[in-house]
């Protein structure tokens, strides 16, 4: 395939999109080994990196499979420069306290999860693949963090209180999971995957009764800056 394109300059973007989104996460999380609260959820965390880094891996090779310069998932991954990284603002953001990184977790994964979905009958067969693979996972992420943001939200008073702070905190960076993109047509019109602002009602689906369960409430949506 040729990089030349501009619908093969978007693919490669929309790969890297993605790929980076699940390293960074995958890297922070990676920073609650051997400092979660109770041994199971230190464990717990630990894997769900573990799967992040996965799919990282697969889908920066793929990335530079399109590219055809030479790269590999560890040039792609180690060697670029800040300003090249296309991953989600919300992923670099640090930890904070349990709760706050359940809640993010919880937040991505539904993103994840309507993203792996519409990628799965991806035109690009390598993508879909990956996209089977890792919906597989995600699935049980979100499961794992949905259990959690109830159980605090729904929780204590001080637990409730944290888990309100968390949502304050982190819900105006998701209006970036639905921004968007330049490549979005070129991506849409060869059936390579969804456009960013179409995942947002699956999204909703998701999130929404899980934080209404968990006795949370959300900020007005605001665009992403």
């Amino acid at each position: 395939m040729s990089t030349t394109t501009a619908a093969s300059a978007a693919h490669i973007e929309y790969v890297l999109h993605i790929a980076d989104t699940s390293l960074i996460l995958g890297q922070r999380l990676s920073e609650w080994c051997g400092h979660g609260p109770v041994i199971e959820e230190d464990i717990a965390l630990t894997n769900v990196a573990l799967d992040l880094i996965g799919q990282a891996r697969l889908l920066l090779a793929h990335a530079g499979k399109l590219e055809g310069q030479g790269r590999d998932e560890d040039q792609l991954a180690f060697l670029r420069t800040e300003p090249q990284y296309r991953n989600l603002a919300i992923v670099e953001l640090p930890n904070g306290d349990f709760g706050r990184t359940i809640l993010r977790n919880f937040l991505v994964a539904a993103w994840q999860q309507a993203l792996w979905q519409r990628l799965t009958t991806s035109s690009d067969a390598e993508l879909a693949a990956i996209a089977a693979k890792s919906l597989k996972e995600t699935r049980y992420h979100l499961q794992h963090a949905s259990d959690w943001v109830v159980r605090l939200g729904d929780g204590t008073d001080e637990s409730h209180a944290r888990m309100q702070g968390a949502v304050d905190t982190l819900w105006p960076y998701t209006a970036e999971f639905f921004s968007a993109a330049a490549g979005d047509d070129a991506i849409e019109a060869a059936a390579i995957g969804p456009a960013w602002p179409s995942l947002e009602p699956a999204w909703d689906t998701v999130v929404r009764p899980v934080l209404e369960v968990a006795t949370l409430s959300t900020p007005a949506r605001t665009p992403f800056m």
